[in-house]
């Protein structure tokens, strides 16, 4: 599918940044930090008072520290900038209740239940929802087998297999890059009853 053509007249009005970052701690556990950022480039007039074009909205950071098997062991959330000083962030701990859950296991659902509504806050508890695949992408090759190893490894299927289109165990990249991996449509059906 092609990309819609930007306009050539268009005017950048707002922009929210999401930016995921995980940090190996050196024994075994993961911090990671997510932080979310809505800026207006012209003054935004606020319930609380004007907002200064360039000056944030929100800057909202949710911090979680994981283990290896992607379990949480500990979940807060900061936030710096926020519409309504006060109440936006007066949420209190309440992304300590992300502790105890497992990124890959029900994780976004369990977030919805946990923090959505008005558990929590919108902005935190929908950039919660990118976090497993972010871990994933730092845990890949480093903690999660994602290459088609050596003859001790034959065992082990590479993580990313049948976690999205592409990577699909009947599809073709899977058939030209993990090999060993490749299942016909046919099987692939079988083997998931």
């Amino acid at each position: 599918m092609a990309l819609p053509t930007a306009a050539p007249q268009r005017q950048l009005k707002h922009r929210r940044s999401i930016d995921v970052q995980v940090f190996a701690r050196g024994n075994g556990l993961w911090e990671v930090d997510a932080r979310l950022s809505d800026i207006k480039t012209r003054d935004w007039p606020l319930a609380t008072g004007m907002r200064p074009a360039g000056t944030p909205v929100h800057d909202l950071l949710l911090r979680l520290v994981v283990d290896e098997k992607l379990d949480i062991l500990e979940a807060g959330a900061e936030s710096s900038w926020v519409p309504y000083p006060g109440h936006c962030d007066a949420y209190g701990d309440a992304y300590a209740r992300l502790a105890g859950l497992n990124l890959l296991k029900g994780f976004r659902q369990a977030v919805k239940e946990r923090l959505g509504g008005v558990l929590g806050c919108t902005h935190l508890t929908e950039m919660a929802q990118v976090l497993p695949t972010a871990v994933i992408q730092a845990f890949a090759g480093e903690v999660l087998n994602t290459q088609e190893g050596g003859q001790a490894e034959a065992a082990t299927q590479p993580f990313q297999i049948d976690r999205c289109h592409a990577l699909r165990s009947d599809g073709p990249a899977v058939r030209t890059y993990y090999p060993r991996w490749y299942r016909p449509r046919a099987v692939a059906a079988a083997t998931k009853r």
